[in-house]
């Protein structure tokens, strides 16, 4: 079994963040236990069928049948936030 760094933190407004430390993905809920809970779900939607990080994302799409060209990226910020 392999083991897995998770960082749980109380925001100043009672919300609980969790971080998976291996692949930076992070969560919040209003308890720990459901952070912890929506962290799992996120870093299998995250990870590849092995549980390691997706690294060729267009790939990853193209065996999927999803076209990259139809999937706009979640990390690009709208001006106002830049």
């Amino acid at each position: 079994m392999s083991s897995r760094e998770i960082r749980l933190i109380e925001e100043a407004d009672g919300q609980w963040s969790a971080v998976d430390v291996e692949t930076s993905v992070a969560t919040q809920g209003e308890t720990r236990q459901q952070a912890l809970e929506v962290l799992d779900e996120a870093v299998a939607l995250y990870t590849d069928d092995d549980g390691t990080a997706i690294g060729d994302e267009v790939a990853y799409l193209e065996d999927h049948g999803i076209d990259p060209a139809d999937v706009t990226d979640p990390r690009d910020l709208p001006d106002f936030m830049q």
